[in-house]
C-alpha cells in the first residue's frame, strides 16, 4: 500500500476497522462507514487494503531461520473442545538429545480474535531467539484452523463455546508447563483476545502462571483479581480508550490485592500498536518499548 494512501487515512477509519475487528459492527457496516471517507481520490478499496493485515510486511523471523525449531503439536483438550492444536518454537541450541537438556522457561502466546494467524506465529519465533520456549495456540483448531483469512477466521471464531475456548488454552499452558524442554516455569502473553485471555490464565493457574503480560486485554473480574499469584505486565494504548480509561481500576484492584505488577499507557498508541502486520495501528517506538520491557518481565519473573 502506497505510503501517501496511508498517511491520508483518518483516525476514525482505524476506529471503525477496530469496530469491526472486534464484532462491534458487522462487515457490511464496515464497508458503509468507510464510504464517508472516500474523499480527494480515497476510495474504500484502498482503505481496506491499508486497513487489512500485511502478513509478509510484518514478518520478522522467517519460518526457515536456522536458529530455531518449529513444528505443530496438537493438545488434548477433555473440558475444552477435545484438543487444540498450537504452533511450538524453541531455540535450535536447545539439544534434547543430551542425557540433561537445558530446560528454559516456556511462553504462551495468543492470538487477537481471529485465529492464529502469522503475526501470532512470528511473535513465537521472536520469543524463542530471546530464549524461551513458545507455544501459540490456535483457537479455531476444532474448526478447521486458521482459515488463511481473517474475515472468514473472525467468523469462525465467534461460533466457538467461550468456556470450552478458555479451557483449550488452560491445556495448551498446562501441557507447555510440563513439556520436558521447559522449565516448570511458564508466562502468557496474549493481543485483544489474548491479552484478555492472559489476564484470565493468571486466575484460573494461580501459581501455576508464573508471569503474564497482557497487550490491551479486558481485565480480570476485581472478584478474580485475588486468585492471581504471577507477576502482571500491563499494556495498554493511550488511544484506546475504554481500555485506558479503565486502567486506573484495574491498577486499584491489583495494588489492593497485592499482586506484582507493573503497567503502561503508551501515548499516541491505538488498539493494536504492538502488530506490525497492520501499518495503520502499527507504532513502531511503543511496540518496541512493550516488548523489550516484556523481555525483561519475563527474563525477571519466569526464569529460574
Amino acid at each position: 500500500m502506497d505510503q501517501i494512501v496511508r498517511k491520508k487515512l483518518p483516525t476514525e477509519a482505524v476506529d471503525l476497522y477496530s469496530k469491526f475487528i472486534h464484532g462491534e459492527i458487522g462487515r457490511r457496516d464496515f464497508f458503509d462507514g468507510l464510504t464517508r471517507f472516500a474523499v480527494g481520490g480515497l476510495t474504500v478499496a484502498a482503505m481496506v487494503e491499508a486497513l487489512m493485515p500485511n502478513y509478509a510486511l510484518g514478518q520478522q523471523v522467517r519460518k526457515d531461520d536456522d536458529r530455531i525449531k518449529t513444528s505443530y503439536e496438537t493438545v488434548p483438550s477433555p473440558d475444552g473442545h477435545g484438543y487444540i492444536r498450537g504452533y511450538f518454537v524453541r531455540p535450535f541450541s536447545q539439544d534434547t538429545r543430551t542425557a540433561t537438556p537445558t530446560k528454559l522457561p516456556g511462553v504462551i502466546v495468543i492470538h487477537e480474535n481471529r485465529g492464529l494467524n502469522p503475526h501470532t506465529e512470528d511473535v513465537a519465533r521472536r520469543f524463542a531467539l530471546e530464549n524461551f520456549i513458545a507455544f501459540a495456540p490456535d483457537a479455531l483448531s476444532s474448526t478447521g484452523g486458521y482459515p488463511g483469512d481473517d474475515f472468514k477466521g473472525g467468523e469462525l471464531f465467534s461460533k466457538l463455546d467461550p468456556a470450552k475456548r478458555t479451557q483449550d488454552f488452560v491445556a495448551a499452558a498446562r501441557w507447555l508447563k510440563a513439556r520436558p524442554e521447559c522449565s516448570g516455569k511458564i508466562a502468557s502473553t496474549g493481543f485483544c483476545f489474548g491479552g484478555g485471555l492472559s489476564n484470565t490464565l493468571a486466575v484460573l493457574l494461580g501459581d501455576d502462571l508464573a508471569a503474564a503480560a497482557p497487550f490491551y486485554g479486558t481485565p480480570a473480574k476485581p472478584e478474580d483479581v485475588p486468585k492471581i499469584k504471577g507477576a502482571m505486565l500491563i499494556h495498554h494504548g493511550g488511544l484506546d480508550k475504554a481500555l485506558a480509561e479503565g486502567y486506573p481500576a484495574q491498577e486499584a484492584e491489583l495494588k489492593k490485592n497485592k499482586v506484582r505488577y507493573e503497567g503502561h499507557v503508551y501515548p499516541n498508541s491505538v488498539h493494536g500498536f504492538f502488530n506490525d502486520a497492520t501499518p495503520e495501528r502499527y507504532n513502531k517506538t511503543t511496540a518496541q518499548q512493550a516488548w523489550t520491557r516484556t523481555i525483561e518481565w519475563f527474563n525477571q519473573h519466569a526464569r529460574v
